[in-house]
């Protein structure tokens, strides 16, 4: 389940004016984006605090209750599959967003607990997928920076192409669904359900991936990256091997990133 302030509209049929307005809007994002850092988080205060941000942007909107501790973690937190990232601008937490690779060896993520009916058969199919969940932002931040969920769901993208994985499935409130459809084309292939520990329910929607790339990219070129941005922010370390204190985004340094 996702929890952010997605920006509305849809520009199916746009106008000029309105194609004009996405450009800028995208040149807005590129120039946030070279201010942006991405920290892959196990262990330590980068994690804790990540946990917190969960706790304070979903009890804004009452998605969970109150807790003595003020954080957000479950078991899928722990996962072999499990990437946690802190999204960073001018070096301040500002966003946080989970993401799962999910294979028929590790069929663990948030959209397997829902629905495991309808994704098991890709799996079964030899298929892989991204889940991309516990997605938040600071309100704060989130007020003077609109650009941040593209910032942060930019990781998602990047996941499927490190992970060369076709698809990417997200259970998501109704109101983002516009979003989800018009930044990456996804479409809605499972019915309303309940999120265990969530005073939220969601619906299930499949992006593919293949049309990320054709035409998001179009669009949104800051969702571009190299090789290089892929390995760093999802391989693991080798034995003697450092992780990567911080990721800088590559969008900009190449026309024809992945």
């Amino acid at each position: 389940m996702t929890e952010m302030r997605l920006a509305p509209g849809n520009v199916a049929g746009a106008t000029v004016e309105a194609v004009q307005e996405v450009s800028e809007f995208s040149r807005k994002v590129s120039e946030l984006l070279e201010r942006t850092e991405y920290r892959r988080c196990d262990k330590g205060e980068d994690l804790e605090d990540i946990y917190r941000l969960r706790y304070k942007s979903y009890r804004l909107s009452d998605m969970v209750p109150e807790n003595a501790d003020q954080i957000i973690s479950d078991s899928l937190d722990d996962t072999a599959n499990c990437y946690k990232f802190g999204v960073y601008i001018d070096g301040r937490l500002v966003s946080t967003l989970r993401i799962h690779h999910v294979t028929s060896e590790q069929p663990f993520s948030p959209s397997m607990m829902l629905y495991a009916d309808i994704l098991k058969p890709y799996l079964a199919a030899g298929e892989s997928f991204i889940d991309p969940s516990r997605l938040a932002a600071d309100p704060e931040w989130s007020r003077i920076y609109p650009q941040i969920p593209y910032l942060t769901l930019r990781l998602a993208g990047v996941a499927c192409f490190h992970f060369e994985a076709p698809y990417c499935m997200s259970t998501i409130k109704d109101e983002h669904s516009g979003f989800y459809k018009r930044v990456f084309r996804s479409e809605q292939i499972g019915e309303r359900r309940q999120y265990p520990g969530l005073h939220s329910s969601g619906l299930l929607y499949r992006a593919t991936v293949a049309a990320i790339r054709e035409r998001s990219f179009t669009r949104y070129p800051f969702f571009k990256s190299t090789a290089m941005e892929q390995r760093m922010l999802f391989a693991r370390p080798g034995r003697g091997e450092l992780v990567p204190l911080t990721i800088l985004p590559t969008a900009k340094y190449f026309k024809d990133a992945a």
